[in-house]
């Protein structure tokens, strides 16, 4: 009964504002105390579906943020497993360091690395601003998967290669399935971090690398509130999409069952 009334209070919070939104981006702006009518019409979508700008911006958001969700897999699993399995000198001090980008401000983040992107060749385009985007983003994968390495257990490693599987077959088999819902929150937590990055993208990307986050925020200026309530939709349906292509690729490449339940997040 407190786990319904709990989802059903959470549901009702959640779901509020997006309708309020969805209602916002389809209709004229309401004026309190006005009796007229909502008029109901698309202008705000037809200026997004029309301006060439705005989706060349969610393509180049897209692929950025793919590639920093597929790198942040990479590192997340590979320094989880380390983490969670592995016992050595200064391992504390590793762990203290790997979080540190979360405390540090990003605006001092990116103005420091901006001189080293600049010498390396990689400012002022994607690849430096995806590269830059790993830095708020690999803490939360590396604490991610070192929790769900630790509550899969190497004692469940251990039997599946007592079994006669090898790495690979013991990681397809074993690990991927055990940690979907770690990757599922992870991709979406990457997806949105990445999206949202205004600074870091404005500073290394030098203005020739235009995603949603830079048109988005000029945006919050515009007086109308059709038009931004859509740009907001979009903003938030991106995450959504990212995560539900990672998770079919993810299932089709390791053959995980659509149905698959995992105790371990």
């Amino acid at each position: 009964m407190r786990k319904i009334l709990f989802v059903s209070i959470v549901s009702f919070f959640c779901l509020i504002p997006l309708v309020a939104l969805v209602l916002k981006s389809v209709t004229s702006a309401f004026k309190w105390g006005n009796s007229s009518p909502l008029s109901f019409h698309l202008s705000g979508w037809k200026v997004l579906i029309n301006d060439s700008t705005i989706l060349h911006a969610m393509l180049i958001s897209l692929c950025i943020a793919s590639l920093v969700t597929t790198l942040n897999l990479v590192i997340g699993i590979s320094a989880g497993r380390a983490l969670a399995f592995y016992s050595f000198k200064g391992k504390s001090v590793i762990e203290t360091f790997l979080l540190l980008p979360l405390f540090l401000p990003t605006l001092a983040a990116a103005m420091g690395l901006h001189i080293s992107m600049i010498r390396l060749g990689l400012a002022d385009n994607w690849v430096g601003v995806s590269l830059v985007h790993l830095i708020p983003t690999v803490p939360y994968a590396i604490k991610i998967f070192t929790s769900a390495y630790e509550r899969l257990g190497q004692r469940m490693i251990d039997e599946a290669y007592l079994l006669g599987g090898n790495a690979l077959h013991v990681f397809k088999s074993v690990e991927i399935p055990s940690m979907i819902q770690s990757i599922r929150s992870a991709v979406f937590l990457t997806f949105v971090i990445s999206l949202s990055q205004y600074v870091l993208t404005a500073i290394i990307g030098g203005g020739n690398v235009i995603t949603l986050s830079i048109i988005f925020y000029p945006f919050t200026q515009s007086a109308n509130d059709t038009l931004m309530a859509a740009f907001s939709l979009v903003f938030a349906i991106l995450p959504l999409i990212g995560i539900v292509v990672f998770e079919i690729l993810i299932r089709l490449v390791f053959r995980i069952p659509i149905r698959l339940r995992s105790s371990v997040t």
